[in-house]
């Protein structure tokens, strides 16, 4: 493994053109460079998490948080967990636990706490409503 920055990608926009053109992309998932993204201060329940991110356009990407508890409300989403561990609890409904190759889905709406035990990389895809 890299150091989570050997590889820079061209932005959704460029992306989107050079796949129309190419028909296919492909990126190493964990040499990507990830991009900081702020977290809203009231979502940070304990901790110091951070996440980062690469939008690869039409609700896809790759999402990173480092361990520390946030919450969230959630979109409705598939995404597969590529490295690290969290517990994720569902207000009203279940806790699951998620690790490296555990594919999950989350509803719309769903009001989520994360408990990030260790720095978790995920490949997502959300769904749209048109």
């Amino acid at each position: 493994m890299g150091d989570m920055s050997d590889v820079l990608m061209p932005d959704a926009g460029d992306l989107a053109r050079m796949l129309a053109t190419a028909g296919a992309f492909s990126v190493p998932v964990h040499d990507v460079r990830l991009t900081p993204d702020a977290l809203a201060p009231e979502q940070i329940v304990a901790g110091d998490p951070a996440t980062s991110s690469l939008e690869l356009g039409g609700g896809r990407g790759i999402w990173e948080i480092t361990p520390g508890v946030v919450t969230d409300v959630e979109s409705d989403e598939i995404f597969v967990v590529l490295s690290g561990r969290a517990t994720i609890a569902v207000d009203g409904g279940t806790t699951i636990e998620v690790g490296p190759g555990d594919v999950c889905l989350l509803a719309e709406g769903a009001r989520t706490t994360w408990i990030v035990h260790e720095t978790l990389r995920k490949v997502y895809q959300t769904r749209q409503n048109e």
